[in-house]
C-alpha cells in the first residue's frame, strides 16, 4: 500500500471516516483507493468473534478456546505459557479473519475488589509488563496485532466511563505506567486502548501528556491509539492530543466534529492525517498479512489444560494431598459441575468444549459416596458471575454465604476436607484453620477440570505462586474504605499497592505475594551478584518433580523471576540479569478534585443518577428494559450452556448500562442512539420537555460513509 499517495488523494469525508470505526468491530474501508477493513475482537485470554455486525453477547459468537485467564497465567510466573497461548489465539483469530485482539490488559490490581481483576496480571508493574509482552509477542509472531489495554489509571469498575483517577505524576509514572512502558519498549504493540477515565482531570482519550509527550515522545510508540468502545467524549480533542482511531464509530456527532474543525482551522490538516497515516499502515501490516488457516482445537483445549495446570495454587496442604485414587471421596459444591473457567464481560468466550471437573472425574469412573460411607470430602467453591464481573467491582470480599455454610458444616464432620477455589480474585478464608488442603485454580480455562483432576490425583505437581496478597480481611488493602465509592478515586496510598502496602504498614496477611506449596521441596542458595547479573543455586530435595520460581526482591521491588523445573535431587543454576531501571522522581503531589454537582443532570452523568428525577426514573426504566427482558428470556430456556450465556450477558449489560452516561452510551451505539438523543434524554430527565424534544429533531448530518457510496 503506497500510503503517502493514498494520503494525498483522500478526501476529508474520507480522513473523517477512516480515524472512525463502523459495524461495531472494523475499521472503515475507503473502497476509492482499494484500502479495506480492518476487523478486531475481544481478547484477552481467547477470541470472542461476534456473528454479525453490532455487540451480540457471548451466544451469538464463534466458538473459540477459552483459555486460562490473567489472573491465572500470572500465577505460573512463566511467560512462556502466554507465549504458547497468544500463538494459539492467533491462529484462531486468522482462522475466523480477525486481524487484531483487543488485549492484554495490564492494568495494575490496586484494589482487591475490583470486578475486572481476573483479567489483569498483578499487582506489581514489572511482573505484569513481562506476562503481558510475553503474551503480545505471542499473539504477533503469527501475524495478528494486539490492543494493550487499557491505558491508564483504569483499576475499577463502578465508576469507569467518567471517573476521575487523581494521583501524583510520581505515583502514575513509577507504578501505574510501567506495565505499559515495559510492554511498549519489549514487544511493540500493534495498538493502544485508551481507557474511559479521566487523569487528574482530563479524559484519557483527549489526555495529550499520556498520548503523545509519554507514549509516543518519551517511549516511541508508532503503532495507532484506539478508544476503548464508547471512551471518545471530544472528537477533535482527542485528535490534537494523539487519538488516532475511535470505536466502536457510526458516529455521525464525531465525524461532524471533524468536518467542522477542519473547515474552520481549529483541527490542522496535519493532526488529521498523522492520525490517518498511522491507521493505514496498521491496515496494510495486518489485513494483508491474514489468511484463513485450519485450527487444531483439540490441541488447544489440551494447552488450556497444561497452562491451567502449571498455574494453580496451593494454599494449604497438610499431606492430604495428592489424593492415592484409594480414597473414599464424597464430592461436592455447585462448581464441581458448573465450574467457573472465565470472567463475566466483554472478554467471555464461547468455548469449543467445556471439561468440568465432573467430566472429568467421570472420565476416571470416579464416583461420589455419602457422607455416613467417605473419608474424605472434597468441596469445590469460589466466586460465580453475580459476585465478580466486569461493569461493577464487587461489594465485598466473601464467598456466597451458601458455600461457606457448607464449607462450615462439612469441615465438622471430622473427616479430611479438600476445598478447591475457582474465582478472579482473593477472597477471605474464614475456615482456613478447619480443613485440610485448598487448592486455588483461579479461572482455569474451558478444561480446567482436566487441570483440577491432574493435580488432585499428583499427575501434576502445583507450582504456581500467587502474583497478588491475599489479606486476612478487606478492612486491611489498600483504599479499603474508600475503592469504587465515587466519581473521584483519589489515589492517596501513592505507589504502596500490593506486597509495599502491607510490608510498609505491617500489616500481616493471609497469603503474601508469590506465595504458593508444592508435593514436593526446594532449597536455595544465597543470591550472588555479579555486576547486573543475580544467581542462585536451587535444588529439588523431594521425592516428586516439580517446578520452583526464584524471585529478585530488591529493596523491595520485584526486579526478576525464573521458573525452573526439577527433577528429584536435581539442582540447578537460576541466573537472572536485570535490566537497568533509571528511577526518576517526579512531583509527589496532586491536585485533590472537587465532587461535581449531581444535579442537573449532564451527558456525563452516571445514569443510575437519572433514577433521582420524576422523568429521569422514567427513562432510565426504559433503557434497562433491555437487560431485563434478556434476564426474562435466559429464565425460559432450557438449562445448558446457552441459557448460562445469556443470563450472563444480560447481567453484564445491565451493570454498564447503571454504570454508563448518555454520552457514552451514545459513542458506543452508533447510529442506534445518536449524540443528539443522548442530550434530548439528558434534557428530558432535568425536566426539560421542549429542548429535550428539540434535540431529538436536530438531525446530526453527514456525508455518506466511503463504503455506502
Amino acid at each position: 500500500m503506497e500510503i503517502e499517495k493514498i494520503l494525498k488523494e483522500m478526501t476529508v469525508e474520507e480522513k473523517a471516516a477512516l480515524v472512525s470505526g463502523t459495524d461495531f468491530m472494523y475499521t472503515n474501508p475507503i473502497p476509492r483507493l482499494n484500502v479495506p477493513s480492518l476487523c478486531m475482537s475481544d481478547g484477552p485470554h481467547g477470541l470472542r468473534k461476534q456473528i454479525g455486525s453490532g455487540d451480540n453477547g457471548v451466544s451469538q459468537s464463534e466458538p473459540a478456546t477459552a483459555f486460562p485467564t490473567a489472573v491465572t497465567t500470572a500465577s505460573g510466573w512463566d511467560p512462556e505459557n502466554l507465549r504458547r497461548m497468544g500463538e494459539a489465539i492467533a491462529e484462531e483469530c486468522r482462522h475466523y479473519g480477525v486481524h487484531t485482539l483487543l488485549g492484554p490488559g495490564v492494568n495494575l490490581k490496586r484494589n482487591p475488589l475490583c470486578g475486572r481483576n481476573f483479567e489483569y496480571f498483578s499487582e506489581d508493574p514489572y511482573l505484569s509488563g513481562v506476562m503481558g509482552a510475553a503474551e503480545v509477542e505471542g499473539i504477533q509472531s503469527r501475524g495478528v496485532g494486539v490492543s494493550l489495554k487499557h491505558f491508564a489509571m483504569n483499576n475499577s469498575e463502578n465508576w469507569r466511563f467518567m471517573g476521575n483517577s487523581a494521583a501524583s505524576e510520581n505515583t502514575i509514572r513509577n507504578l501505574y505506567l510501567k506495565p505499559f512502558e515495559y510492554v511498549v519498549k519489549h514487544a511493540k504493540p500493534a495498538t493502544v486502548m485508551c481507557a474511559y477515565n479521566r487523569i487528574n482531570g482530563t479524559y484519557c482519550s483527549e489526555n495529550k501528556w499520556l498520548l503523545t509527550d509519554v507514549l509516543r515522545d518519551e517511549w516511541g510508540f508508532d503503532g495507532v491509539v484506539m478508544t476503548d468502545w464508547g471512551a471518545t467524549r471530544d472528537r477533535v480533542a482527542g485528535l490534537r492530543a494523539g487519538l488516532d482511531l475511535e470505536m466502536p464509530g457510526d458516529t455521525a456527532w464525531c465525524r461532524r466534529q471533524i468536518l467542522d474543525a477542519v473547515s474552520d482551522g481549529s483541527l490542522p490538516m496535519e493532526d488529521l492525517d498523522n492520525a490517518c497515516r498511522n491507521i493505514l499502515r496498521w491496515v496494510d501490516r495486518y489485513v494483508q498479512s491474514a489468511d484463513p488457516a485450519p485450527v487444531d482445537w483439540d490441541a488447544h483445549h489440551e494447552l488450556a489444560a497444561e497452562i491451567a495446570a502449571d498455574c494453580a495454587v496451593l494454599l494449604k496442604n497438610d499431606g492430604t494431598l495428592p489424593l492415592k485414587g484409594t480414597e473414599k471421596l464424597h464430592i461436592t459444591g455447585s462448581l464441581f459441575e458448573n465450574m467457573r473457567y472465565q470472567g463475566a464481560g466483554s472478554s467471555m468466550i464461547h468455548p469449543t468444549k467445556v471439561t468440568s471437573p465432573k467430566d472429568a472425574f467421570d472420565a476416571r469412573g470416579i464416583q461420589s459416596v455419602s457422607l455416613e460411607e467417605s473419608d474424605t470430602v472434597l468441596i469445590f467453591a469460589g466466586l460465580t458471575d453475580e459476585y465478580e464481573s466486569e461493569g461493577g467491582d464487587r461489594e465485598h470480599m466473601r464467598l456466597p454465604d451458601d458455600q461457606l455454610r457448607l464449607i462450615e458444616s462439612l469441615s465438622e464432620k471430622r473427616k479430611k476436607t479438600v476445598v478447591v477455589l475457582f474465582g478472579g480474585s482473593p477472597v477471605e478464608l474464614p475456615f482456613f484453620d478447619r480443613v485440610d488442603a485448598i487448592l486455588n485454580m483461579y479461572l482455569p480455562g474451558q478444561s480446567g477440570g482436566t487441570a483440577v483432576c491432574r493435580l488432585l490425583f499428583g499427575e501434576k505437581n502445583p507450582s504456581g505462586k500467587l502474583a497478588e496478597t491475599w489479606p486476612l480481611c478487606y478492612e486491611d488493602a489498600p483504599a479499603a474504605e474508600t475503592f469504587g465509592k465515587g466519581i473521584n478515586e483519589i489515589y492517596e496510598e501513592g505507589c504502596a499497592i500490593g506486597y509495599r502496602w502491607y510490608q510498609k504498614r505491617g500489616i500481616p496477611v493471609r497469603f503474601p505475594f508469590g506465595y504458593g506449596l508444592s508435593y514436593t521441596t526446594f532449597s536455595h542458595g544465597e543470591w550472588e551478584r555479579d555486576g547486573n547479573t543475580y544467581s542462585q543455586r536451587v535444588a529439588n530435595t523431594g521425592a516428586v518433580p516439580g517446578a520452583e520460581v526464584c524471585m529478585l526482591f530488591l529493596e523491595g521491588k520485584l526486579r526478576g523471576f525464573q521458573k525452573v523445573f526439577l527433577a528429584p535431587g536435581e539442582a540447578k543454576t537460576v541466573t537472572i540479569t536485570m535490566e537497568e531501571e533509571k528511577e526518576t522522581v517526579y512531583p509527589n503531589t496532586y491536585d485533590m478534585p472537587e465532587e461535581p454537582p449531581r444535579f442537573p443532570l449532564t451527558t456525563e452523568s452516571r445514569l443510575s443518577d437519572f433514577q433521582k428525577t420524576f422523568m429521569g426514573r422514567i427513562l432510565f426504566n426504559a433503557l434497562m428494559s433491555v437487560p431485563k427482558k434478556l434476564e426474562k428470556k435466559a429464565a425460559k430456556m432450557p438449562d445448558g450452556p446457552e441459557k448460562d450465556n445469556m443470563r450472563k450477558g444480560a447481567q453484564f449489560l445491565r451493570r454498564i448500562m447503571e454504570s454508563n452516561s448518555t454520552r457514552s452510551l451514545s459513542m458506543s451505539a452508533g447510529s442506534a442512539f445518536p449524540y443528539n438523543f443522548a442530550r434530548g434524554f439528558t434534557q428530558f430527565a432535568n425536566g426539560h420537555l421542549i429542548r429535550g424534544a428539540g434535540c431529538f429533531m436536530k438531525k446530526i448530518r453527514v456525508p455518506k460513509l466511503p463504503k455506502e457510496e
